[in-house]
């Protein structure tokens, strides 16, 4: 044996078996896949495109990455098969791991970003390494990429996408509110039965939006100086996860909300918090975008309370007591599941039929049940999705309920459920807003992610109803945030900024206020617009097409605020998923009388 040879030479072929991996592929990858993660949102408006590259984008490049490392790599078919089948086992144990509200959409956002990008740099920096240590090192590195996630939970997610996340292990605002529920010191009220009778008997906020579904508050002018004299706080409680508004009738104030498992109508006294009762029933709906929770208001109605739950539970309840009439399944009745946000149908009553929408098959999209028995009195075709409220109007003297839909505005007849007519204008993703009635002969209808708003011209036949479309507009896509109209303008939300459009033609005369995804009711006496960012922060605007005009602002909750404020006299009510509060809100005249004391004061 020469002294060149070893007792145990390395194997015949090694160094060429384990070659350098080709790692310019993978590296622009990565940064394709970290470019669409983060641009998009930056140059461009929140649309459908834009969701789909910043989210679905990155998944897609974790898919091209699996076949560089098959394909392109260089890497042995050991290392190949031990990468593969390794990437899918930590995929597969971390997601089953993973705490709901990241399994799903948040392991399409993060964890696959994340482990594929651990995985890919592990092995660019071991590329030269001609062993498969490096494989094995690339999959640990994907382990702990991954299994970070197994250890966050979501909180929130915000209308722009953006998230709110924090340890898993850190006791939820849903765990803290159950846990005073579960403690007995939650404050209990009781109904007068004669005030309540006189003050359900005409309702000030009857339903969403108020009476006309509309959010105008007339009758009052807001003082607009609330560094003098500021919003004045009257109570402030926890409440379970949900969407809902409030309904207002006199001191009784309703809402629904989640109790655990537990989808919950809730009566509180509109003057001190205090819960009067409670209804609740097996019901609990959840998604990783909006949560848990309910997404209807109530609607008061002749002293008749009637709520829809998210999974599709529809209650006619005793407004003073919380006992239960009626219940009824709409599911059942429409054939149909929950839709991906859950039911967010507001009933609405007219005459002796309460409606909701449903979205079922054929003509199953709009339902209508006997207020007095819950007996199905009638149904009309509306859409297979929709998270708009069917509404009452008279357009040239004929009275109709609009409902809009993803297939566009249906006219219903509220006694019999025959449709009237209809304006295609079909839309996949989804519906919110409610369509806005200008006058006898035009409306508005509007929805988010770059779909925009058109403004139509309505006639009625003496048969039917006839619509031409006179101006559609990009320049304000409401979202899930409800416009309103005033002196020719509409104001709302485009997207998550507000904005001021012309009614005559469409054409958008400033977009400056950044409040997130907020909502706004109009004050019309006063030409202001009361809002509420998605923050939680209360800001009153001037009503003026000149420019943005932002008076005051007040914190009045924290953290993602989506529901409708509700402003009825001096008192508003506000809530989100966490909380809500009651504010007596200064208005001219008390500021009038603050100026006279501050000049008494001086004058002594």
């Amino acid at each position: 044996m020469s002294e060149n040879q070893s007792d145990d030479p390395a194997p015949t072929g090694t160094k060429s078996t384990y070659r350098q991996l080709l790692i310019w592929p993978a590296a622009l990858l990565l940064i394709a896949l970290w470019g669409l993660r983060t641009i998009p949102s930056m140059f461009a408006e929140m649309s459908v495109p834009v969701i789909t590259a910043q989210f679905m984008g990155p998944a897609a490049i974790a898919g091209l990455i699996v076949l560089w490392w098959l394909f392109l790599s260089r890497a042995t078919i050991q290392e190949k098969l031990l990468g593969l089948v390794g990437l899918a086992v930590i995929g597969a144990v971390t997601t089953y791991l993973a705490d709901p509200t990241i399994r799903g959409f948040g392991m399409i956002i993060y964890a696959i970003p994340w482990g594929f990008t651990a995985f890919t740099v592990a092995l660019i920096c071991t590329s030269r390494m001609q062993s498969p240590k490096r494989t094995g090192l690339a999959l640990l590195a994907a382990l702990v990429g991954f299994g970070y996630w197994d250890l966050i939970r979501t909180d929130e997610i915000r209308g722009d996408f953006q998230t709110v996340q924090n340890w898993r292990w850190v006791p939820t605002a849903e765990e803290q509110f159950l846990e005073e529920l579960e403690s007995g010191s939650r404050q209990q009220g009781t109904a007068a039965p004669d005030e309540a009778a006189l003050a359900l008997a005409d309702p000030e906020w009857p339903s969403f939006r108020g009476p006309n579904r509309d959010g105008v508050m007339p009758g009052i002018v807001l003082a607009e100086d609330w560094d003098a004299a500021p919003p004045r706080e009257l109570w402030r409680v926890r409440v379970g996860p949900g969407w809902s508004s409030f309904s207002v009738a006199g001191d009784l104030l309703f809402t629904q909300e989640q109790r655990g498992d537990n989808e919950a109508v809730v009566c509180f006294d509109a003057k001190t918090g205090a819960q009067i009762w409670v209804h609740e029933d097996k019901s609990r709906f959840w998604e990783s975008v909006g949560g848990a929770g309910p997404r209807a208001t109530p609607t008061i109605s002749e002293g008749r309370l009637f709520s829809f739950g998210a999974m599709g539970v529809l209650n006619r309840l005793d407004p003073v007591t919380g006992a239960e009439v009626w219940h009824k399944e709409i599911s059942t009745d429409a054939e149909r599941e929950p839709p991906m946000w859950g039911f967010a149908s507001s009933p609405l009553v007219v005459d002796d039929v309460v409606i909701v929408h449903a979205g079922g098959p054929g003509n199953k999209g709009v339902l209508a049940y006997d207020v007095d028995t819950g007996d199905l009195r009638w149904t009309s075709p509306a859409g297979d999705h929709s998270y708009s409220s069917p509404q009452l109007t008279t357009i040239q003297g004929q009275q109709c309920v609009l409902m809009l839909s993803n297939s566009g505005i249906n006219f219903i007849d509220p006694a019999d459920g025959t449709l009237l007519g209809e304006h295609k204008w079909p839309y996949e993703n989804y519906r919110v807003v409610q369509p806005r009635i200008l006058d006898e002969y035009s409306m508005l209808l509007g929805s988010g992610l770059g779909a925009g708003t058109q403004r139509l011209k309505v006639t009625w036949d003496g048969s039917a109803f006839k619509t031409e479309t006179t101006w559609e507009s990009q320049r304000i896509s409401p979202y899930f945030n409800d416009f309103v109209s005033h002196n020719g303008y509409l104001y709302g939300f485009d997207n998550n900024v507000f904005a001021c459009v012309d009614l005559a033609t469409g054409e958008r005369k400033w977009k400056r206020g950044r409040y997130g995804n907020g909502q706004v009711v109009l004050v019309p006496d006063g030409d202001q617009l009361l809002l509420t960012s998605e923050d939680g922060e209360l800001v009153l605007l001037r009503a003026t097409p000149d420019k943005l005009v932002e008076l005051t602002t007040y914190r009045v909750l924290d953290g993602r605020t989506w529901n409708h404020p509700v402003l009825v006299g001096n008192r508003l009510f506000v809530r989100n998923g966490e909380e809500a509060a009651a504010f007596e809100m200064p208005t001219v005249e008390t500021e009038d009388a603050l100026a006279e004391a501050v000049i008494d004061l001086q004058d002594d």
